[in-house]
């Protein structure tokens, strides 16, 4: 549905209906901060399949309109409950109030799951517009890069 524009990556993101609009609502929710939450599934044949979406609280204090943090304790939860559930952490989201949907320094800087989607979504004056996904690709911190990825909605 949604493709990145240069970088273009042979990897993809599906996502059910409900999952998708549900992240994006997220997002017009909590406008004009930022939203953020934990996409969890499985990964098979270079796909990540989203089976269900954990909302967490953007627990940034300096500036939560276009920086966000999620509370490793939550982390470790949504992890825990996933796995009981045979579910993995396949990725994230969060909104760019007034921004448009491609990851910024600051994103690529502060994403660490290698091998994970980075989904971001704009919301344009409280309304959810463009949502790109973007792979955590490279070895280490050295050379990781964000690539553009396919999302399909089903």
């Amino acid at each position: 549905m949604t493709l990145a524009g240069k970088g273009f990556h042979s990897s993809m993101l599906r996502i059910g209906q409900s999952h998708y609009e549900a992240l994006r609502r997220h997002g017009e929710q909590t406008y004009p901060y930022e939203c953020c939450g934990v996409l969890l599934g499985r990964s098979e044949d270079g796909e990540r399949v989203v089976t269900s979406i954990a909302r967490c609280e953007n627990t940034r204090q300096d500036s939560p309109q276009n920086r966000y943090h999620i509370d490793p304790q939550e982390l470790i939860r949504i992890l825990r409950e996933g796995r009981e559930r045979q579910e993995d952490i396949i990725g994230f989201y969060h909104s760019h109030p007034d921004h448009p949907a491609l990851w910024s320094p600051t994103d690529l800087a502060e994403a660490h799951w290698f091998g994970c989607s980075y989904v971001i979504t704009s919301v344009e004056k409280g309304k959810a517009a463009a949502t790109n996904s973007f792979e955590l690709a490279g070895g280490d911190e050295e050379d990781k890069q964000l690539v553009g990825e396919k999302i399909e909605v089903a």
